[in-house]
């Protein structure tokens, strides 16, 4: 018991440490190569002009640098591989006993983290050496959403053929055999998670939402005995943390698409792993209703002549109201935590 808390606790805390150590030294980095959005959100997805949208961004004065996610992202990696090259010259030692990378728990995850991060990476050099529309240069959305579609199929493969899953846990009613449907179901869940990034559109929003939503996985996986699953999704959480101590209004740079396409892409994988991926519909409710936002405002639009919202997705929603972005920020993490509590609850109980 006291070796698997420590497992996953110092892991998280080394993750962190590197996570303030490299932070201000990427800034710089960034600033120097104005990795930077050159102008505001131009168009909304109809070709509309988005007055409200550029209001609230106003990226062309602010010069806020992306691709903040290599925070994350880095310091995950730097953690594991630090933990990994102690167990392999010094397995022994106490700190080669700390090693949570392993082929049944963390490959995945990690892979899934990394390939998002890499994909994201480079849709954010597109963006800041491009002046766009409605997606500020970059990627299409088209492009991006394949890409996390090959991801998801690959997953959906690895868990089906090589895993042999095939079903998932519905809370108080069991197992929901799926068969072969368990591949489309799974690649729905990982793109309409990816669809939930665009929640990282105020300052320190992002970071302290997906913080608290990794520590809910990692909670799930520790109860369930995936001590290395658990200390996964625990550094990720510790390596948001980081980020997040910088991401905090003013904001030194945002996590953008290599931060969101890596964390949601890599949750999906965690839920499937811990089976609950039911109280991902809970745990991670406030980007998914953050995507279901943008949806519904087309939709409306598109059928009803007319907005649900004054402008989508549902955090700008709020700041054209008159809510501050702190206080949007805020709210959004103590709801973060209620959700968060809540499918933990239902996870343990169903």
């Amino acid at each position: 018991m006291f070796i698997d808390i420590v497992k996953v606790f110092i892991p998280t805390i080394v993750s962190f440490s590197i996570g303030i150590l490299i932070a201000p030294v990427l800034s710089e980095y960034l600033i120097d190569l104005k990795m930077w959005k050159k102008s505001s959100v131009a168009k909304t997805m109809d070709g509309k002009e988005a007055t409200i949208t550029a209001s609230l961004h106003n990226d062309g004065e602010r010069k806020t640098p992306r691709m903040g996610g290599i925070v994350v992202w880095g310091s995950v990696l730097l953690t594991t591989l630090l933990f990994w090259t102690a167990s392999y010259f010094f397995p022994n030692t106490a700190a080669g006993k700390l090693d949570f990378l392993s082929r049944n728990q963390t490959w995945l995850p990690l892979f899934t983290l990394i390939a998002g991060a890499i994909c994201g990476a480079f849709d954010d050099y597109l963006v800041c050496r491009d002046r766009g529309t409605y997606s500020g240069g970059g990627l299409s959305a088209k492009t991006r959403l394949f890409f996390v579609f090959l991801l998801g199929l690959f997953g959906a493969w690895w868990f089906y053929f090589k895993l042999g899953v095939s079903s998932i846990y519905i809370p108080f009613f069991g197992n929901l055999a799926l068969g072969w449907l368990f591949i489309p179901i799974f690649v729905l869940f990982i793109i309409g998670m990816y669809s939930g990034g665009i929640i990282d559109g105020v300052d320190g929003l992002s970071g302290g939402v997906f913080a608290i939503i990794y520590s809910a996985y990692a909670i799930i996986a520790y109860t369930q005995g995936q001590i290395d699953l658990a200390a996964y999704a625990s550094v990720v959480a510790g390596a948001l943390l980081a980020f997040l101590w910088y991401n905090i209004p003013p904001a030194l740079f945002f996590a953008s698409e290599t931060g969101t396409m890596a964390l949601t892409t890599s949750l999906v994988v965690l839920a499937f792993l811990t089976n609950s991926v039911a109280v991902l519909l809970i745990i991670a409710f406030l980007p998914i209703v953050t995507a279901a936002s943008s949806l519904i405002q087309i939709a409306s639009k598109k059928f009803r002549g007319k907005k649900v919202f004054i402008v989508a997705p549902l955090h700008n929603h709020f700041q054209a109201m008159g809510w501050s972005g702190a206080k949007v920020t805020m709210r959004y993490w103590i709801l973060g935590v209620i959700f968060a509590i809540l499918g933990l609850v239902i996870n343990f109980l169903g």
